[in-house]
């Protein structure tokens, strides 16, 4: 697979000043990106842009609030020419539950997303290319405790995702989310340290940049789960349902009833909006159906007090109305006077008790008076205000947005807030929520609206477990009805047919003594048809946690990070149960010292050579030895930092890491494979990680672990995978996968594809035009009787008696030693690398020119090594990862 490269991309990443947006800074400027760093935090953010400027990337910093947006992308547009990619991730954490708490979280997290996202809109319309990275939680999907104003934001954000993802659609601008889990500066404060360090941001960003790049999958209104190696998507799922006869029997008595119907989820579905439900047909089926069977006893409110906002027409008149018939008292709240009061006199007129309250739904301190003033107490609250202001994501205004938040979320939130104290108290409560299908789905022009219902959705969830404590119960209901609202958004003949009436009774049961376990919920109602939604996640995959992972490794596994159909599918119904899979992938590590490299698709063979303990090695070297192998590899007496160990830069060059674990990789028993004959194992492909800076002299220990083994027919292709660590304080230093060719050792059933390993399995093709760089270096014709001084021993090398037998009409330079010669050109040429691979296609021998042809594409250095005088190529498949992008200064 292609390294995913991010040249002529322009990143804008919002709160990188640390943790996850630090992460994501460097990693994208490491592809070749040019990236805004934006933070409040100047010192912060600079740090970042000084650290990717110093690794040879390009970075400028931003230090405005993104709650103006206009501010952060100018920054890029006047740096850079342009924005291709906005990552949104500023967020805070405030833990009490102040007005002024509450509205700093939604400013950040849910303003400073839209103001950003606006701004980058026309340009992303112009060009017809943008990436859109939203960042939501498990807090926001699943809610948890203490934090409904930061569940509220996140979700919000989900429902903000779908929406841009409809509306981006024919301009190639996708969109998507992610609800990662990581350590940063604000995880610290609610997680122990030892859960923190499991949790590094590096597991999260090579999500975040296959689905941003222009070759990633389509995923834009998608929703991923990430963290400790462990990526998931998630989606709704919704129950088949009940349907109920829409007539006088239609009551919350009847939906109690068939309850265990409505959150029953055999056959449930997977819907991408209220779409494959065709509401003419359940009407028209609900009206075949025989009255509705009610419970007994029925469900009433004599003695509660219930209050509903937006009461002055549609549902909430319809709630007020249902509530007072089945004995509440009703405060009926709406802004209008006129509508209030109409629904009062309605009310008492037909001998039930009610009271206006005409305020803002924000003003739930009025509220809550009223209501003790006028009946001594309140028992339920049905939040049910709202208002649209319907634009596509072009034409909406700051305003429009602001309205509809505050309106909708910020209204909800006070009056569960003003509420809550006396539901506290009396240790009885029941909050009905109303959120939309357009906050689950999304939907063209109503960005505003979706964000503020699915807003909803994650306050009550954070509702529903705080106040379980106290016997408060709070659900979420998304209905579809006629109202004032929709009918300036529907056909009348639609706003006839759904009627608020069919609606009422399922909010009539939510909200009454008769529930007293379902709490937390989310509830879809249309035309007599009540539903239940919740999250279903993916099996996904758990990447190894202790090894680094790549957006490349990430895209290897997208079938089954997508993927719903295999059986593994789960429900998360809390922040604790979405969390329990990521933990559990701690212990997913891909390294010698524990466990081993089994495969399902191995056969019982390969299973016990896998399982067989292998002894470690250990290898004693002084900086002679770094010398010898310098000169091996064509170092000469002008490069004195590799050849003279009193100079200041003295260092090994960094393919030396092949030396140290050779006698391991080459220790490796081979008894156990059919037909196995040492003179046709074929060294094929090699790959070398620098795990941390390479000592000059010292003790390293390398432990070998059978990585792969795959089945070819004719013959077998194993793996190897050797650790190397400094004997004297456990650090590793490198990394090393070795690959050989058993030909004629084939044809025991074993695993025929190998996985894909990021790096080590890259195909690394050559772009289509002419190297960036090509190094030209005769070798000597003492080069293999030099190197193999190294510790490569074998005749081939030196005795040509030997080598006639092996079909060489001489000795053969040694591949590592040519390998090596690769891995100085490269350093020469373009710097510091940390990994490097490369396949041995060729033989060369001593005496002969090597050339090296190399491509930079972005952090990568592809490159071929062909042998001049006989025009072949002797290593192909080959690359480097560089450590940073700047010049080598040797």
């Amino acid at each position: 697979m292609a390294t995913l490269n991010f040249d002529k991309h322009t990143v804008v990443v919002t709160g990188a000043g640390g943790g996850l947006g630090k992460a994501y800074s460097l990693f994208f400027a490491s592809r070749g990106a040019n990236v805004v760093v934006n933070d409040v935090s100047k010192e912060a953010a600079e740090k970042v842009v000084a650290q990717i400027t110093k690794a040879g990337g390009k970075a400028v910093a931003n230090t405005s609030s993104v709650a103006d947006g206009a501010s952060v992308i100018k920054t890029a547009v006047d740096t850079f020419g342009g924005i291709t990619i906005l990552i949104n991730n500023a967020g805070i954490l405030r833990r009490n539950m102040s007005d002024q708490e509450w509205d700093a979280i939604q400013l950040v997290h849910l303003k400073g997303a839209f103001s950003c996202t606006k701004a980058a809109w026309p340009i992303f319309r112009k060009q017809k290319f943008g990436r859109i990275i939203n960042t939501a939680s498990a807090a926001g999907l699943y809610g948890n405790f203490g934090q409904a104003n930061y569940s509220a934001a996140k979700m919000g954000l989900v429902g903000f995702t779908k929406t841009l993802a409809r509306e981006g659609a024919k301009y190639n601008i996708k969109s998507s989310a992610i609800a990662p889990i990581a350590a940063s500066p604000m995880t610290e404060t609610i997680m122990p340290p030892e859960m923190l360090a499991g949790l590094k941001p590096e597991f999260v960003v090579p999500l975040v940049a296959a689905l941003t790049h222009p070759d990633g999958p389509d995923a834009s209104g998608k929703v991923f789960e990430v963290g400790a190696g462990f990526v998931a998507e998630i989606r709704w799922e919704r129950s088949n349902g009940a349907l109920f006869k829409t007539d006088e029997t239609f009551t919350p008595s009847a939906v109690k009833e068939k309850w265990n119907v409505v959150t029953d989820f055999e056959n449930a579905t997977h819907p991408n909006g209220m779409g494959d439900k065709d509401p003419t047909a359940l009407y028209a089926e609900s009206k075949k159906l025989p009255p509705n069977k009610e419970a007994s006893p029925p469900v009433r409110f004599d003695g509660q007090t219930v209050i509903v906002t937006g009461a002055g027409a549609g549902l909430g008149r319809i709630y007020s109305l249902m509530f007072a018939s089945l004995g509440a008292n009703v405060v009926v709240n709406d802004v209008s006077e006129k509508g209030a009061n109409s629904v009062v006199d309605e009310i008492v007129k037909g001998g039930g008790k009610a009271v206006a309250a005409v305020c803002s739904a924000e003003d739930g301190e009025t509220l809550v008076k009223t209501a003790m003033d006028a009946f001594k107490g309140v028992h339920v609250l049905v939040a049910n205000a709202g208002i649209l202001r319907d634009k596509s994501f072009t034409a909406m205004t700051e305003k429009e947005w602001d309205d509809v938040i505050a309106v909708h979320l910020r209204g909800t939130y006070k009056g569960a807030k003003a509420v809550w104290p006396i539901f506290q108290q009396q240790k009885y409560g029941r909050i009905l929520t109303t959120a939309s299908t357009v906050g689950i789905y999304g939907n063209f022009g109503q960005a505003n609206y979706s964000t503020a219902k699915a807003g909803i959705i994650g306050l009550t969830k954070s509702l529903a477990i705080e106040g379980k404590k106290y016997g408060i119960l709070a659900n979420v209901l998304a209905p579809s009805a006629g109202t004032a609202m929709t009918q300036t958004i529907w056909p009348q003949e639609m706003v006839d047919m759904f009627k608020p009436d069919f609606v009422a009774p399922v909010v009539g049961f939510l909200t009454s003594k008769a529930n007293d376990k379902t709490s937390g919920r989310l509830f879809e109602v249309t035309g007599g048809w009540a539903a239940e939604t919740r999250w279903q996640r993916s099996g996904g995959h758990g990447f190894p946690h202790n090894k680094e992972l790549t957006p490349e490794a990430v895209l290897s596994k997208w079938s089954k990070i997508t993927g719903f159909s295999d059986g593994r599918d789960t429900q998360p119904m809390s922040t604790q149960e979405s969390l329990q899979q990521l933990i559990e992938n701690f212990g997913n590590k891909a390294s010698n010292d524990e466990g081993n490299f089994i495969d399902p698709e191995d056969p019982p063979l390969v299973v016990e050579a896998k399982k067989r303990p292998l002894e470690s090695t250990e290898f004693t070297y002084t900086e002679k030895d770094v010398i010898l192998y310098n000169l091996g590899i064509g170092a000469t007496e002008k490069d004195l930092q590799w050849v003279f160990e009193s100079d200041d830069n003295f260092q090994a060059i960094p393919t030396f890491g092949v030396i140290p674990q050779f006698a391991a990789s080459a220790g490796l028993p081979f008894d156990w494979v059919p037909n196995f004959n040492p003179a046709k194992l074929l060294h094929g492909e090699q790959y070398l990680a620098i795990k941390a800076p390479i000592p000059t002299s010292g003790t390293l220990v390398s432990e070998v672990k059978l990585l792969e083994v795959l089945d070819k027919g004719k013959q077998a292709a194993v793996t190897a995978v050797v650790y190397t660590k400094d004997k004297s304080n456990g650090k590793l230093i490198f990394e090393n996968q070795s690959t050989v060719i058993l030909r004629g050792s084939g044809g025991f059933g074993g695993k025929k594809q190998g996985s894909d390993r990021g790096p080590a399995t890259a195909s690394n093709t050559p772009p289509k035009r002419a190297p960036d760089a090509v190094v030209e270096e005769k070798t000597l014709s003492s080069q293999a009787a030099l190197y193999r001084l190294s510790g490569d021993g074998n005749p081939l090398h030196i005795q040509p008696e030997f080598a006639a037998i092996g079909g060489f009409d001489r000795p053969i330079l040694h591949g590592l030693a040519f390998f090596g010669f690769a891995g100085k050109h490269v350093l020469k040429t373009f710097g510091e690398y940390k990994d490097i691979k490369g396949r041995f296609s060729g033989s060369v021998y001593p005496g002969e020119t090597l050339v090296t042809e190399m491509w930079k594409e972005g952090d990568k250095v592809i490159f071929v090594m062909k042998v001049k005088e006989r025009g072949t190529v002797c290593l192909s498949a080959a690359a480097a990862t560089l450590s940073g992008s700047g010049k080598s200064k040797m």
